[in-house]
């Protein structure tokens, strides 16, 4: 049976189409789920893509934590449904407290967007485990509000635990704390990162690497072995 992997829809999501066609690509089948429709249709795992779900106002996600979907969401996410957060959806995460901590505008003020360069820190995750610790990847980013924060018990948490799935390199583009991209929860089902890995799927397009299938293979794979 091949697995289903539901991608949500908010008003102001702009990745949704291409996260369907990264986990298309990866060999599962992409479900479509709208922010209106507590339904997640079976799904066996999901993703909430990039945008700028309602405009950003408040605070990017702030509004999206609050559609119907995320009611069920970040129900099944406690009883061990993988979710993944791309940047905008990982907003979404820290404000329904899946994952801890926070965003805020990038320290320079600007939107920036370039290819960037991570390490992976945690591959024992449901999304990264088709990666190695310690290996380092290009990933598209693009954002305003990319700055992770926390208090300093949350990032010693995160640290000692290993829940750091993802670090910047060479570069912080936003201000990130610790240079943090991506964090995960405790269990490892819940994941959340900045950078786009939806785009860099495939060579001729997007960053013209695929060193973002890995996210989609990982969880395929975790979906059918399980």
């Amino acid at each position: 049976m091949t697995a289903r992997i539901g991608v949500v829809t908010f008003p102001g999501s702009l990745d949704d189409r291409d996260t369907q066609r990264a986990i298309r690509l990866a060999g599962a089948e992409p479900v479509a789920l709208w922010h209106k429709d507590k339904d997640l249709k079976q799904v066996d795992a999901v993703v909430l893509p990039g945008g700028f779900s309602y405009g950003d106002y408040l605070r990017a996600g702030a509004i999206s934590r609050f559609s119907p979907v995320m009611e069920t969401v970040i129900e099944q996410a406690k009883a061990g449904l993988p979710v993944l957060g791309i940047c905008n959806g990982f907003q979404v995460l820290t404000e329904a407290h899946l994952l801890p901590g926070g965003m805020l505008g990038n320290d320079h003020l600007h939107f920036i967007c370039r290819d960037q360069k991570l390490r992976v820190e945690n591959a024992d995750t449901a999304w990264t485990a088709d990666y190695t610790a310690g290996q380092e990847i290009h990933i598209p980013l693009k954002n305003m509000d990319g700055r992770y924060v926390a208090d300093q018990y949350t990032l010693d948490k995160l640290e000692g635990e290993g829940r750091v799935a993802f670090r910047y390199l060479d570069f912080n583009p936003n201000g990130s704390l610790n240079d943090i991209a991506g964090i995960t929860n405790e269990a490892g089902n819940v994941v959340g990162l900045m950078p786009h890995p939806e785009h860099a799927v495939e060579p001729l397009i997007g960053s013209g690497r695929t060193d973002g299938l890995p996210f989609f293979t990982s969880i395929l794979k975790k979906l059918v072995n399980a």
